[in-house]
């Protein structure tokens, strides 16, 4: 039950991810629904308040579990801690813990320090989960998945830039469109580098890329339309998404 509470939050929340997990195979499903569903958990977690020390509080809940998971001993009562304690390891804990730590960016309303701080926010919530999965899934390179996740993470980031500047945050460190086209670009760098070296990473490990199946055409546009994060005008239309997930599910999270 904890596993299928899993896939449902997922299904509400993360719908990019939930239609990936739902094209992997059964077993992968049991490993990317518990870390994705506890990603949705930590991501709400800043924004359920307005207060900042609320928010810390949430946070921490979820560190002080991951705690007791990698302890090995009883862990607390919840559906998603009870899933995830089922299929991660104490490494795996270790890099969701910094996931978490990371996510204190959004409680408060400072801007990034500079484009370091950026980089590492992005590593940390978009690598550290890539990578956990790929690795709890099979072999792979580790600096390929996290080149390709770099990439997931910033399509993603400016797809919510929109969003993130009406609750009053400054989500880029230059917002300006040389600044969004030099971003765009440099994630497309390496998520290039991540395609050439794909026999780096198994079929098995492949099935955690999946969920950055629309990074590519949303960075894309990014580079030719870079007003297009302003307006939240980034993504494809949905048969064009769908479209893409069914070739990288046949051909390969590459694509």
């Amino acid at each position: 039950m904890s596993l299928n509470a899993c896939a449902a939050l997922v299904e509400r929340a993360d719908r990019d991810r939930f239609r990936a997990t739902m094209a992997a195979p059964v077993a992968a499903r049991r490993v990317l629904f518990p870390l994705y569903a506890f990603n949705v958990e930590v991501s709400r977690a800043p924004w359920v308040t307005q207060e900042p020390m609320i928010a810390e509080m949430r946070l921490q809940w979820w560190r002080d579990a991951l705690e007791e998971i990698t302890g090995g001993g009883p862990v607390r009562k919840h559906e998603v801690v009870d899933a995830l304690a089922a299929v991660l390891d104490a490494e795996g804990a270790a890099l969701l813990d910094g996931l978490v730590a990371a996510r204190r960016w959004d409680v408060y309303k400072d801007a990034f320090e500079d484009a370091a701080h950026f980089d590492s926010y992005i590593d940390a919530t978009s690598g550290h989960l890539m990578w956990t999965a790929a690795r709890l899934l099979g072999p792979a390179d580790e600096t390929t998945v996290r080149d390709f996740a770099y990439g997931v993470g910033v399509a993603n980031f400016l797809r919510g830039a929109p969003a993130l500047e009406e609750g009053g945050r400054i989500p880029l460190v230059d917002g300006s469109p040389a600044g969004v086209m030099a971003l765009a670009r440099g994630a497309m760098d390496r998520m290039n580098a991540a395609r050439r070296a794909r026999a780096a990473v198994s079929r098995d490990a492949g099935h955690a890329l999946l969920a950055g199946h629309m990074a590519r055409p949303v960075l894309a546009r990014a580079v030719k339309q870079p007003a297009a994060v302003a307006q939240a005008a980034l993504d494809p239309q949905p048969l064009a998404q769908s479209l893409r997930l069914l070739h990288a599910s046949l051909r390969g999270w590459w694509v």
